[in-house]
Formats: structure tokens, sequence, C-alpha cells
């Protein structure tokens, strides 16, 4: 059972305040001490980590409207003696979910227009057009690696759940960045390299099929899950980036070689990945209970929810029905 330690730091008057609010969530270990410095205490709150939400947001508002506190949030490695199985029924949660101020830190650190995510895009969009042009699965794997696509995708998705447009609109930047950058520089590969048509990994980005979709879809729910889980991530970016580098890198590629009805195809399944992994990481989210503390928040991330959700939902069905045309026209 992983546990938190949460440490507040907060002006002498408030003591009581925290006290209560603190021993209403029955933590584990409740702490306060009483001789701080500057006139400032210190409590230290030791939860399970499925339960630090609920401390959290007793915390927050009992110091609303207050100044000179703050909230420290720290994993616990081991703890003796062991914690009873009654103190673990009591803080279990059948959903698991991380606090939204941890997911918010996770999240949004990967979702920064950097160097690094520059160095890392384009170095996988150059990877993956060789392994895609020489038909080399392998190769394609290792561009999946490094591509550091999960992060501004999650970003986006965790921002409408909080009603948080400035994550949204960064998220939604550094996502744009990273797949035009792609773009882009597959398609300068393509005007000086030629094509291998006789590729099965390059043609099979061209069009899409209802299994793409299926893909996305699951992609999605993965990466929602690991985050908000606590679940290891590595692996699932790789997932997430086999939905969204392939497709952006033929589309490129296929474009700067002038098979202009290839990179039609490839950006048609480029799309659909993009709408059906964002769905399905919001519906995660929804489904974990990530929502804002304050009623005026939750009112507006509950709209840009609903509002999201009915886009991209409309996109989802516009997208089966090219995808049937699209396979109609082909037989």
């Amino acid at each position: 059972m992983s546990l938190r330690l949460i440490l507040a730091i907060f002006p002498e008057r408030l003591s009581e305040r925290i006290r209560s609010a603190a021993a209403a969530c029955e933590p584990i270990d409740l702490k306060i001490e009483e001789d701080g410095e500057e006139g400032l205490r210190t409590a230290e709150i030791v939860v399970s980590a499925d339960y630090s939400q609920n401390v959290l947001d007793a915390l927050q508002t009992a110091l609303e409207g207050e100044d000179g506190w703050r909230i420290n949030v720290l994993p616990i490695e081991a703890t003796l003696p062991r914690v009873s199985e009654d103190e673990i029924k009591r803080q279990e949660s059948n959903r698991k979910t991380t606090a939204r101020e941890e997911l918010y830190e996770d999240v949004a650190n990967g979702a920064q227009l950097d160097i690094n995510f520059v160095v890392l895009t384009l170095t996988s969009a150059i990877v993956a057009t060789i392994g895609l042009n020489e038909d080399n699965v392998a190769v394609i794997i290792g561009a999946m690696v490094i591509a550091p696509l999960l992060g501004p995708n999650l970003a986006f998705s965790l921002g409408v759940a909080l009603g948080d447009l400035v994550l949204m609109r960064k998220a939604a930047i550094v996502s744009a960045a990273g797949l035009g950058m792609t773009l882009i520089l597959a398609l300068l590969i393509g005007l000086v390299l030629p094509a291998n048509l006789d590729s099965v990994e390059l043609l099979r980005r061209t069009h899409v099929w209802y299994g793409d979709a299926v893909l996305a879809l699951a992609s999605g729910v993965a990466a929602s899950l690991s985050i908000t889980s606590r679940l290891p991530s590595t692996l699932v970016g790789v997932m997430v980036a086999v939905a969204l580098m392939p497709p952006a890198v033929a589309a490129g590629f296929l474009a700067g070689g002038g098979n202009f009805a290839g990179a039609f195809g490839a950006l048609i399944l480029l799309i659909t990945n993009v709408v059906c992994l964002n769905l399905t990481s919001q519906l995660v989210f929804i489904w974990k209970g990530v929502r804002p503390r304050r009623w005026l928040e939750r009112r507006a991330a509950k709209d840009a929810i609903r509002t999201n959700l009915i886009v991209l939902g409309l996109l989802v069905v516009l997208q089966i029905a090219v995808i049937t045309v699209w396979a109609h026209f082909f037989e």
C-alpha cells in the first residue's frame, strides 16, 4: 500500500483549524509541531496515496482565504511498524486515483516545449522515416521509444477534466508543434529520398481501418490509466507514439515525394488516432473522478468536458463514415 506524508506549513493562529480539518479525515498519523519559528506551525499527516486527495481538499478548504501557508506531498518509501490491516481497509479506494495535485505536476512537466522535446521529436521522426522506408519494424519501434508524444496529449485531457484553459492551450501548442515538426521534417526528407513503395510498413499507414481506431482508443485508455493509477508509463508512451508518429511521418514523407493520395490517407489516419486517443483518455479521467475542488471550477470543467466530448464524439462518427467510404473505395 502506497503512503503519502503531507506536510502543511501555516501561521500559528490556524493551528486548531488545521487540526480539526486533518483529524476529521481520520489519517493514519497526525502530528502538529507546537514550537515553530517565525509564528509558523507544521502539521505532519500520514495517509494512503488513494486517500490523500480527501486530506488535501480538507486542508485547502480550511486554509482558503488565508496567506502564508504551503502544503507539500512526499511519498513514503517505508514505515515501521507496518500499517495495520484495519487502517489499510479504512482508506482503501476502488478507483485508486492519484491526487489531482500530483497528477498535475507529473502531466504538466511532460508538456514542455523545450530543447529536449524538440530534439527527441526530430530524432524520432528521422528514425521513424528510415524505419518505414526500409520496412524495418525494429527501427520503427526504436523511434517510438524516444518519441515524447505522451505528455502533451495527457496534459490536454487533464486540462479539460480540470477546466484549466492554460494547461489545455499549452498542451495543444506543444502537441501541434511536435506533430508539425514531424510532418515538415518528413516532408523535407521525402524531397531528397525516394519512397520505397514496396515497404509494407509505409503503405500500411496510407489508409485507415477500424482496427486503427480501436488501437488509438486503447492507447488513450492505457495512457490515462497509467498516470492516474501510478503505473509505469514508459511502455504506454511507446503505444501512444505508435498511434501518432508513423502516420505523421508517412504523411509528410509521401507528400514530399509527390504521392499526395498516400499522404492524404496517412493524414486521415493521424487525425483519427488523435481524436480517438483524446476521447478515451478524457473518459478515463472522468471515470477516475479527476475534477477541480471548487464548485465554480467544477462547473466550468463540466462544461468543458461536455463540449469536448460532444465534438470528439461527432468527429469519431464522422471518421467512422470516412473509414467506411475509404474501405468501399479501395474495394
